[in-house]
């Protein structure tokens, strides 16, 4: 029998099923701001039938912005347009989650079909922060400013005002953005972090400043909601970060209030070009930290096939099948999910399509 349509309950919150719709950059913000097509891009995920659709990583600062057109919510005036798109979300049946995120030294860049090239000042760009003056490389050439304890302590500032920004909005469902080389990644990596502090050398003070930051966070999200986390689970890199890391620091996030690991790796450094890409080829890191680190886990990287998705979750190597270049190619992918897998009458469609299909 297949499992992909099995509600799942985390804290006071109930997925209809086990798709999600993973965090995907729109660069479509104008100073932060939402705008219809991010009602449009998220609201049609939520009418096909996803349980979970989850905005796409939003700058906690200004500064903490990938490209000027990130989403943001750095601003109370950030508030409203979300609203719209998280009562949409809801009234068609899924649970709206935002990822919180910090870009640090990947930040001040263009969009990726504008060259994904650092921005000089001259271009609009700004200054980075990261916890070493160290350019992330290639294309991304600005070098960082090193944080102090000061700017530490003012970024973990803008993350808990953006997460109570993120409950007034009215979102069911709150992830930190900790992967992919952006400013968690960078301090938990020994490939970006060379400090000599307290914030950097031994495991212990580089997993410090997601730690912390997310004590913080938990403290301003309500502990009746979801609250997951997106690592990087490995860089891929001899001397980088690992995956038997990830489990160490999977097992702290936990018991700082973590409900859930979103298993991801990589792209902390230019080099991806040796990353093993293929079908489903992050869910053994999703598989690894849910059974040694006894934390639910939700599986990314090319789920595109229905059974494929079934299969994760019957094997337990995962309690949700993250979904995003599919999910851009067919926003009802659930529907086709639940023909191929002879379980349409488990598929929650909304009535103006349900009564003809």
């Amino acid at each position: 029998m297949p499992r992909l349509f099995d509600p799942l309950k985390i804290k006071d919150i109930t997925l209809r099923n086990r798709i999600g719709v993973s965090p995907m950059c729109q660069y479509s913000s104008n100073d932060g701001m939402a705008n219809d097509w991010h009602l449009v891009h998220l609201g049609s995920r939520a009418v096909g039938g996803a349980g979970l659709v989850m905005a796409e990583a939003t700058a906690v600062e200004a500064r903490g912005r990938i490209s000027p057109s990130d989403a943001g919510l750095w601003s109370d005036r950030q508030i409203e347009p979300l609203a719209r798109i998280t009562k949409f979300v809801k009234e068609h049946g899924a649970a709206p989650g935002i990822q919180l995120a910090h870009a640090g030294r990947k930040g001040s860049a263009a969009r990726p079909w504008e060259g994904d090239n650092s921005l000089s000042d001259e271009e609009g760009g700004w200054e980075t922060i990261a916890p070493s003056p160290l350019a992330f490389g290639e294309k991304l050439w600005r070098s960082p400013k090193e944080m102090t304890l000061s700017d530490i302590k003012d970024v973990q500032r803008a993350f808990v005002d953006a997460t109570k920004r993120a409950l007034e909005v009215g979102y069911q469902w709150l992830e930190l953005h900790a992967a992919h080389g952006y400013l968690c990644h960078s301090f938990y990596s020994p490939l970006s972090n060379h400090r000599t502090d307290a914030y950097g050398g031994s495991f212990e003070n580089r997993i410090r400043f997601v730690l912390d930051t997310v004590a913080s966070m938990r403290e301003a999200w309500p502990e009746n909601l979801p609250f997951s986390a997106r690592l990087s689970c490995s860089d891929w890199i001899e001397g980088g970060w690992t995956i038997e890391e990830s489990v160490e620091l999977s097992k702290k996030l936990k018991e700082s209030g973590v409900d859930l690991i979103d298993c991801s790796s990589g792209f902390g450094t230019p080099d991806h070009k040796k990353y093993p890409f293929g079908p489903g080829w992050q869910v053994p890191f999703a598989e690894t930290i849910r059974r040694e680190a006894g934390i639910a886990t939700m599986a990314v990287g090319l789920i595109t096939d229905p059974a494929q998705a079934d299969e994760i979750i019957i094997k337990e190597q995962a309690d949700v099948a993250l979904l995003a270049r599919e999910m851009l190619r067919d926003p009802y992918w659930p529907y086709r999910a639940a023909i191929a897998l002879d379980a349409k009458d488990r598929y929650q469609g909304q009535a103006p399509y349900a009564h003809w299909i």
